[in-house]
């Protein structure tokens, strides 16, 4: 398989491998996000040194794999060292007998695994980067982790020796779907725009989960397969999702189920609220922590301060878990296709759909030819008071020219037709919102819809701009 996508990542890795100093590289990420992969192909796998943490080993464990990695590339036969501060140092002697002129690469990945309790892995590793490579000029230090609040607070936000000491940081993000659909049609999976849409709906853009995708098969049918048959990589993947991610994962679960549950998105009060989680630093620890990892975006409401925003699920796999694998219970043949008709199909792929926009604001400013002017993105809904109904927008796009792009965002197999009766509704809509937010800039509802609207009479009535789905490949 080659790389698909990863320009920034691989500039990145390309101007430190350029560096005229030592380079200590963190990458991070969420977990089967392709970090391992990204390394291992830009490097083609040649190392000056590879090794790669136990998932549940002790101390005594961890210092043996680290030994036997040492060995194998040195050819070697020490013994297995007391503590890390003798293994860091050991490597240290071996890495200073290989006489190269390039840049010496270093890959240690899994490294939160190493860190086991009460070790002194960190004095370790301090030493290393401080007292030997970082005084040199030919070292590129490079660690993975799917682990990201051990990558976070040990690393990138480290306060003692390794304080400022990470030199570049990769965040890697899921594929986007042109990326999804580049993937495919590499591995010969031939899939139309809406069929890739579903899978993306289910699985993000995760390479691991669009590695299980089969070809020859319609979406549906590999989502029935792989999410609700007994022996289904994604029906069990969620109890180890965050087993390996975070230490304490009880908080980290309660906060998604109870965004999932309260109807997907809460401010940080209405977290604290109802999940009894402590408002002070193991709130903010456990949002930071989540958000870094790709599982909860913040959202900032129109018009108001950053403290009012709302947190909402924005990993498609997590949210597709609670809303059916987690209730599937035993599988039965056709589990998901016989779902197609029902009203809770349709509610979450509307809500999936909206989520997979998005995830794809660059390339929607790119179809209304406004990708060079700032904006900011929100979603907005009013309460309704007495009879008056409350009034809710997809999707806000507020842009610096003075222009506020309001989405209506519909996902469905045919055409869209705009009635009489929801034509008022997006009068009703607009007229709401410039009402609620008392903004003076032009106001241009945008339709988004899978396979466009269909023209009547009242198919422009109220629309400015209209995109398909295919807008979201660009």
């Amino acid at each position: 398989m080659k790389l698909i996508g990863r320009v920034r990542e691989v500039q990145k890795i390309d101007k430190l491998m350029s560096s005229a100093q030592s380079e200590f590289l963190a990458v991070y990420g969420r977990r089967r996000v392709g970090k391992t992969f990204l390394i291992r192909d830009y490097f083609k796998n040649e190392f000056d040194f590879y090794a790669t943490g136990l998932a549940k080993g002790n101390t005594k464990q961890q210092l043996t794999n680290f030994t036997i990695f040492i060995n194998n590339y040195f050819s070697g036969s020490h013994a297995v060292p007391s503590n890390w501060l003798e293994a860091f140092n050991l490597l240290i002697r071996e890495l200073e007998s290989k006489k190269t002129t390039s840049k010496k690469v270093i890959f240690i990945d899994e490294m939160p695994w190493m860190d086991t309790k009460k070790s002194d892995f960190m004095m370790g590793l301090e030493f290393f980067w401080n007292a030997w490579a970082s005084a040199r000029t030919d070292v590129l230090l490079v660690v993975c982790g799917s682990a990201a609040s051990w990558m976070l607070n040990n690393l990138i936000k480290n306060t003692g020796g390794l304080y400022n000491r990470v030199t570049e940081r990769i965040k890697l993000e899921p594929f986007n779907l042109q990326e999804t659909k580049s993937y495919f049609t590499q591995k010969n999976i031939v899939l139309d725009h809406y069929q890739i849409i579903q899978l993306y709906m289910v699985m993000g853009g995760i390479p691991y989960y669009l590695d299980q995708v089969e070809a020859g098969k319609s979406a549906m049918q590999n989502i029935e397969d792989l999410c609700f048959r007994n022996d289904g990589k994604l029906k069990t993947e969620f109890s180890y999702i965050f087993s390996s991610l975070f230490r304490d994962a009880e908080k980290h679960e309660l906060i998604l189920k109870t965004l999932f549950e309260k109807g997907g998105s809460l401010t940080r009060d209405e977290l604290v609220k109802y999940t009894n989680i402590a408002s002070g630093g193991t709130m903010t620890k456990t949002l930071n922590e989540l958000e870094e990892s790709g599982f909860i975006a913040k959202l900032p409401k129109f018009g108001l301060k950053l403290a009012n925003s709302v947190y909402c699920i924005s990993d498609f796999y997590t949210l597709f878990y609670f809303r059916f694998i987690d209730k599937s219970g035993k599988y039965e043949p056709n589990i998901w296709l016989n779902k197609i008709d029902n009203p809770a199909f349709r509610t979450w792929s509307g809500l999936a759909f909206e989520q997979v926009c998005f995830a794809h604001i660059p390339q929607i400013k790119r179809a209304l030819n406004v990708g060079g002017v700032a904006s900011e993105t929100y979603s907005w809904r009013t309460k309704g008071e007495g009879e008056t109904k409350g009034s809710q927008i997809d999707l806000v796009i507020d842009r610096r020219d003075q222009v506020i792009n309001l989405f209506e965002i519909k996902f469905s197999i045919n055409e869209f037709v705009i009635t009489k009766e929801y034509d008022a509704k997006l009068r009703q809509k607009i007229q709401s919102f410039k009402e609620a937010t008392a903004t003076r800039k032009s106001i241009f509802l945008t339709m988004l819809t899978t396979f466009g609207v269909k023209p009547n009479e009242y198919s422009n009535s109220s629309i400015q701009n209209e995109l398909t789905m295919d807008a979201l490949f660009e």
